[in-house]
C-alpha cells in the first residue's frame, strides 16, 4: 500500500474543480475494465452472492456488494471504485456516516485487496483517509447543502422541532471521490 502522504497527495492532485465527475483524461474503457476485474477478484474470493452495478452522474463510477454471509468476517462489505485517479476503497458499506464503516475488515483482506487494486491499475486508499476533512477547492454537495441551510433556518421562524443533538457532517474526501452529485 502506498505510504499516507502519497496518498493525501494523489487525493489532491486529482481534485479539479472544473471536473466534478470525471478527470479530464477519464478513460471509459479502462474503467469499465477495473471495474470488471474488481467485480471478477470478489466473486472469485466470495461467490456468486456479489452484486455490483454502475452510478451515472456523480464521481463514483461503481460499487461491488457482499453480502455479510460471504464474507467470511460476519459484516457486510462494499468496495467502490471512483471516477478520479482509479481509486478504491472498502468498507462495510456506501454509508460512511455509519460508525465504524471498517469494523471488521481484516488486515489480510486490506492486503489481499491493494494487491487486486495494483493488478487491475488502481489505488487503494483506505476509508480512514477518504475519511479526512475536505479541504480541496471543488464546490461539493455539502457546501450547497450548507448554504441552502443557512438561508432556510435565517429566514424561518423557529417551530421547535429541532432534532436535539443533530448535527451535519462536514464534507470529506470521500464525498468529493465517491458521492459527489
Amino acid at each position: 500500500m502506498l505510504p499516507a502522504d502519497q496518498i493525501r497527495a494523489l487525493l489532491r492532485e486529482f481534485d479539479d474543480p472544473h471536473c466534478l465527475e470525471r478527470p479530464r483524461s477519464f478513460d471509459v474503457d479502462a474503467s469499465a475494465r477495473r471495474f470488471a476485474e474488481l467485480t471478477r477478484a470478489l466473486e472469485e474470493r466470495f461467490g456468486p452472492s456479489c452484486k455490483s452495478g454502475l452510478n451515472q452522474d456523480t464521481s463514483d463510477y461503481g460499487g461491488i456488494s457482499v453480502p455479510a454471509d460471504a464474507t467470511g468476517f460476519g459484516r457486510p462489505l462494499w468496495v467502490g471504485l471512483s471516477n478520479f485517479g482509479c481509486f478504491v476503497t472498502a468498507g462495510r458499506t456506501s454509508d460512511w456516516s455509519e460508525p465504524d464503516p471498517t469494523e471488521g475488515l481484516t488486515e489480510e483482506f486490506v492486503t489481499w485487496l491493494d494487491g487486486v487494486c495494483t493488478a487491475a491499475g488502481c489505488t487503494f486508499v483506505p476509508l480512514e483517509f477518504l475519511l479526512e476533512p475536505y479541504e480541496g477547492s471543488t464546490p461539493i454537495l455539502h457546501d450547497g447543502d450548507r448554504f441552502l441551510a443557512e438561508v432556510l433556518s435565517a429566514s424561518a421562524e423557529d417551530d421547535g422541532d429541532d432534532e436535539e443533538g443533530e448535527q451535519e457532517m462536514p464534507p470529506v474526501w470521500a464525498d468529493r471521490y465517491f458521492q459527489w452529485a
